[in-house]
C-alpha cells in the first residue's frame, strides 16, 4: 500500500511569548472578515446600518467560538473536562467542535435577530454564504494542522499523516471542498430572488447530507447505533434542511433580493467610522482570540508539540504547552 503524499507541513505560523499562533486559527481569522465584508455589501438589503453590521459580526464570532468549545467539552472530553473544569477555558490548547461552530453561530445570529426586532431566517438567508466560507477555510486549517485522519486506503490521492500508521483518506478535505461547493450554489439559488429560508435549508442539507457519506470515510469510533460521533447530528441537520425547504416553497415569504455592482461598490465603501470605538475593539479582539487556537489533533506529533493527554479521547489537550524543538 502506497501514496505519493507525505504531510509535513508545519501548522505554527509562529510564537508569541508562550503561545503559538497556528494556520488553523487563522482559517477562523480570515473567515471572520469575510463575514464582516458580506455584511457590508448586503447591509441594505437586511436594512442594517454599520453599528448593525459590527453587531452581527461580533455576535456570530463570539458563537462560533463559544459553541464550537461548548459542544466539544459537553460532547466529546466531558470525562476529562469534568475533572479538570479550569482547563475549558484553555482555548490555546486546542478543540472545537464543527457542529458546534454552526450551533454557536445560529444562537448568535438569533440572539441578534431578537434584539434588533430583525427576520431571523432573512438574516440566515444570507449568513450561510459566509458561513459556508467559514467552514471551509477552517477544514483548510484542520487539514494543514494534520489532523483529522481518514481510514487507511490505497487510493492514489492518500496521505500519510503526522504520527498515523499508513495513507489515509483526506477526510478533512472532502468535507472542507463540499463546504466551499456550496457558496456557488447559494450564490446561484440567491440570484433567483428564492423565498424566505429556502437558502438556510439548503445550506443545512448539503451540508450535513454530504457528510454523512464522508465521516464513514474517517478514522473514528462509534457510539450511538454503531454510527461515528456526530452522525447524529449530520443526520438532524438534512432533515431539518428538507424541512425548511419544503416550508419554503409552500408559504413562499418573499426572500433576499439579489445585489447590484452599484450596493456592492457602496457596501465597500461603509463608513466605518460610525461605529462606536467599542465596537471596532471587540471586533478586533476576536479576530486575534482565533491565532491562538490549534486543531484538536495538532499535538500528536509528539516530538514537536507534547503528547496527548492520557485522559483524553479525541482531542490532545496537554496541561502545559512544551518548548517548540
Amino acid at each position: 500500500m502506497s501514496g505519493p503524499f507525505i504531510h509535513n507541513i508545519d501548522p505554527v505560523i509562529g510564537q508569541i511569548g508562550s503561545l503559538y499562533v497556528w494556520w488553523y486559527g487563522l482559517t477562523y481569522t480570515l473567515g471572520f472578515l469575510g463575514l464582516f465584508h458580506w455584511l457590508r455589501t448586503v447591509r441594505n438589503t437586511l436594512s442594517m446600518d454599520v453599528r448593525q453590521v459590527y453587531d452581527l459580526t461580533i455576535y456570530m464570532a463570539a458563537g462560533v467560538l463559544i459553541g464550537g468549545r461548548a459542544v466539544e467539552v459537553i460532547f466529546y472530553e466531558w470525562a476529562y473536562y469534568s475533572q479538570h473544569p479550569a482547563h475549558i477555558f484553555w482555548i490555546w490548547l486546542g478543540g472545537m467542535s464543527t457542529h458546534g461552530i454552526l450551533l454557536g453561530g445560529t444562537l448568535g445570529t438569533l440572539l441578534f435577530s431578537r434584539l434588533n426586532h430583525k427576520s431571523f431566517l432573512s438574516l440566515a438567508d444570507e449568513l450561510v454564504i459566509p458561513a459556508a466560507l467559514i467552514m471551509g477555510l477552517g477544514r483548510l486549517g484542520n487539514f494543514i494542522d494534520g489532523q483529522i485522519v481518514g481510514s487507511v486506503t490505497d487510493v492514489w490521492w492518500a496521505v500519510q499523516f503526522p504520527n498515523a500508521e499508513g495513507y489515509r483518506h483526506p477526510v478533512v478535505l472532502y468535507d472542507g471542498l463540499k463546504n466551499l461547493l456550496l457558496i456557488p450554489i447559494l450564490l446561484y439559488l440567491r440570484h433567483f430572488h428564492p423565498p424566505r429560508g429556502l437558502l438556510l435549508g439548503t445550506f443545512l442539507f448539503g451540508y450535513g447530507f454530504f457528510r454523512i457519506f464522508i465521516d464513514f470515510f474517517r478514522d473514528y469510533r462509534t457510539d450511538l447505533l454503531g454510527l461515528p460521533p456526530g452522525q447524529e447530528f449530520n443526520i438532524g441537520m438534512s432533515v431539518i434542511g428538507i424541512g425548511l425547504i419544503i416550508w419554503s416553497l409552500k408559504h413562499k415569504h418573499k426572500g433576499v433580493t439579489p445585489i447590484s455592482l452599484a450596493e456592492v461598490e457602496k457596501g465597500l465603501n461603509m463608513d466605518v467610522r460610525k461605529a462606536t470605538r467599542l465596537r471596532r475593539i471587540m471586533l478586533r479582539v476576536l479576530l486575534v482570540i482565533p491565532l491562538f487556537i490549534p486543531g484538536d489533533w495538532t499535538q500528536d506529533v509528539p516530538d514537536r508539540y507534547g503528547e496527548r493527554h492520557p485522559g483524553m479521547l479525541h482531542s490532545t489537550l496537554y496541561p502545559v504547552i512544551p518548548e517548540r524543538r
